[in-house]
């Protein structure tokens, strides 16, 4: 248990019997009348997001959710398998809970697993994350100095925007949370 003066991001709170992840919360203190806490939170289960307002110094239960970082090792077809790296266990993550995370993740690559009573809740990834360019089409001499993109094919199949300069066989540094090119990496 704890108040919701204790509410950071990321926390994951029990409420009617579902796991809801914190996105943002606010504390508010009106001029007029109490203080409130006004949050928005994820349905770690369905993915949907709520605003829900509690009123400060309210109780509420929090869930257990023990982090550990896994390696990616392979996709099997119907599920994506996990390797603990410290006790080196297996587990299979189903498909929905990767989520989007499938568009970065590549086979040795760590990602973050959280996990409730034995259930894996959802995979987080770094910010960012370094893939290859596998196709995109060749740029055109003087096409740097505008800001205009093109679409590019990385690795794992997903598609992002990247500047018209970056050419196919490039590694480009891509932001996990909204697919976007953050730049080159050299070497």
């Amino acid at each position: 248990m704890a108040t919701t003066n204790d509410l950071k991001n990321g926390m994951v709170l029990k409420i009617d019997g579902q796991l809801w992840q914190v996105v943002e919360f606010q504390h508010v203190k009106p001029g007029k009348g109490p203080a409130f806490v006004r949050t928005k939170i994820r349905n770690v289960e369905s993915g949907k997001n709520v605003d829900k307002t509690f009123n400060a110094g309210t109780k509420v239960e929090t869930a257990t959710v023990d982090r550990r970082t896994y390696q990616y090792l392979y996709n099997d077809g119907s599920n994506y398998v996990f390797m603990d790296t410290t006790t080196y266990e297996q587990i299979e993550v189903d498909p929905e809970i990767v989520g989007d995370a499938k568009n970065f993740l590549l086979e040795n690559a760590e990602a973050i697993v959280a996990m409730n009573e034995g259930r894996v809740l959802f995979i987080e990834l770094p910010a960012s994350v370094e893939l290859v360019i596998t196709y995109t089409e060749p740029g055109v001499v003087g096409d740097s100095a505008t800001g205009r993109t093109k679409p590019a094919t990385v690795e794992t199949g997903h598609e992002i925007q990247v500047p018209l300069f970056v050419e196919q066989g490039e590694k480009v540094k891509v932001d996990t949370r909204d697919s976007s090119y953050l730049g080159r990496v050299k070497g």
